[in-house]
């Protein structure tokens, strides 16, 4: 069985059916007016820029990265400790830890700038779902900050 991605559908696309398979999971989409490479450069930048906009992250350590594979250590601003495992590649961010989950998404919009597409939570042990509690608040929070951190403005 292979899993071949559809080369029509952009990456805020392909977030938005990976989401919809995980029960809880909500989405939050804005298009910010930066090229998606500017945009991009800051949502990957997992060691430094990710944690900035990432309201409960305080930091993150990649441990390995093979091709487009990514093995990652998070420590949340309370303490928690996430051991991810997932995907990285330009435009597509997909990561798991036994109780997170963190999915983004970047394309380009019509008018040159960049539609962006976040989703994630606290993960149910066990399963791909997604405690809604607070999901959908923390990413609008996100997506602010991520706004300000591209134009300049934000913390």
């Amino acid at each position: 069985m292979t899993h071949e991605v559809d080369p029509d559908l952009d990456p805020v696309a392909r977030l938005r059916i990976m989401a919809a398979g995980v029960p809880g999971a909500r989405v939050v989409e804005a298009t910010l007016p930066a090229p998606v490479e500017a945009v991009w450069a800051v949502m990957s930048d997992l060691e430094g820029e990710f944690g900035r906009f990432q309201p409960d992250m305080r930091s993150v350590r990649v441990l390995r990265v093979a091709g487009d594979r990514v093995e990652a250590l998070a420590r949340s601003k309370y303490g928690l400790r996430a051991h991810f495992h997932g995907v990285l590649r330009p435009g597509w961010c997909w990561l798991q830890s036994r109780f997170l989950i963190i999915g983004m998404a970047a394309a380009p919009a019509p008018d040159g700038g960049t539609r962006v597409a976040l989703t994630g939570g606290v993960r149910v042990p066990g399963r791909a779902a997604i405690v809604p509690v607070g999901a959908e608040r923390e990413l609008r929070e996100a997506m602010t900050r991520l706004a300000g951190r591209v134009s300049g403005t934000g913390p």
